[in-house]
């Protein structure tokens, strides 16, 4: 069934929106994206095949030193989340509030429900695209995690899907999507925007990288449009992500299908 995602503000000026819009994705999201293209260029003019390049998701941030590490990977969780609570800010301003774009736990077992689902289908196809992008010359190998043997890496590695998928949904979904549709974009500008958004932050992982995220945005966009809700997409992302960065934990180096780098 369609609902209603939202109301959109009719109180503040376009260019306040507009220059909000984007100093939060200057923060966020948007500076991923230019430091992501930066990347791929260094990668296309070194040496070398891209599949014999790797890229690291989460890495140690201090070797050898596991309570430092420890330190580190919670702070670099904990800041990255800084630009959601700008959000929550900027739309409890306008008396909205996160429940305005779906997130929220009024429909914990609904948004679990549809984002496992979610997940199961963009899960399996994601991993068989990755694979072949990768095999085709396209893509860098990808390493979703390099941690230590610590007591802390599987926290770590599902704190740090969860942290990804918030990010990602509540800005490049959710408020996004908010903001351009009340600065008067078409649907399918709108779409159009929060899909090469997110292909452009992944694009450190090759011209694979760029086209199945951007893919995958498209869905998780036309999925918000008919739920009205992030909530989903939160719960989608964050098993997505969750499966990658532990599986490979457990199943790199014993399985031959599985690229190391």
């Amino acid at each position: 069934m369609h609902t209603e995602p939202y109301q959109v503000d009719a109180g503040l000026p376009d260019r306040t929106l507009r220059n909000e819009t984007l100093i939060v994705l200057a923060l966020s999201l948007g500076a991923s994206g230019v430091s992501a293209l930066i990347s791929f260029i260094g990668s296309v003019t070194k040496p070398g095949a891209l599949k014999n390049q790797s890229a690291t998701l989460v890495g140690s941030y201090a070797p050898n030193r596991p309570w430092l590490d420890l330190a580190w990977q919670v702070f670099s969780i904990a800041s990255a989340l800084a630009p959601v609570a700008l959000v929550a800010y900027l739309l409890g301003r306008e008396r909205a509030g996160m429940r305005a774009i779906g997130f929220d736990l009024s429909r914990p077992r609904r948004d679990l429900a549809w984002g496992a689902a979610v997940a199961a289908v963009i899960g399996g196809t994601g991993l068989a695209f990755y694979l072949g992008a990768r095999q085709a010359g396209f893509n860098l190998t990808v390493v979703p995690e390099s941690l230590p043997n610590v007591w802390w890496k599987i926290p770590v590695l599902i704190a740090s899907a969860v942290q990804n998928a918030v990010l990602e949904e509540v800005i490049v979904v959710g408020y996004l999507l908010r903001r351009l549709d009340r600065l008067g974009w078409t649907p399918m500008a709108a779409l159009a925007a929060s899909a090469v958004l997110r292909g452009s932050y992944h694009l450190y992982q090759g011209v694979g990288g760029f086209v199945g995220n951007m893919a995958m945005g498209v869905v998780f966009v036309l999925l918000y449009r008919r739920w009205g809700r992030v909530g989903p997409l939160v719960a989608a992302h964050s098993l997505i992500d969750t499966v990658a960065f532990v599986g490979y934990a457990l199943l790199a180096g014993k399985v031959g299908w599985l690229p190391t780098g």
